[in-house]
């Protein structure tokens, strides 16, 4: 499934967008990549990620990453 959104892939990239997929190896989820063309927005999403995900919570890292599957999956959001 493609996109609706225009994205800027690893390859394409320059400066601070080329420096913040640096940090995937180029692998970023499309999830993310849909900030391409705002990398200030990118980064204020990794950084936000980076807390809901790994940081101090009384939930359970797997329990988080199965709340995003099914949120995902509820907003039929195949990525």
């Amino acid at each position: 499934m493609d996109s609706r959104i225009k994205m800027i892939e690893s390859d394409e990239a320059d400066g601070k967008l080329e420096e913040l997929y640096d940090r995937f190896n180029g692998k970023m989820a499309n999830i993310l990549k849909v900030h391409s063309l705002n990398p200030k927005s990118l980064e204020a999403h990794l950084n936000y990620y980076k807390v809901i995900m790994f940081g101090k919570s009384p939930l359970k890292r797997d329990l988080r990453e199965m709340i995003a599957t099914v949120v995902s999956s509820t907003n039929e959001c195949f990525y």
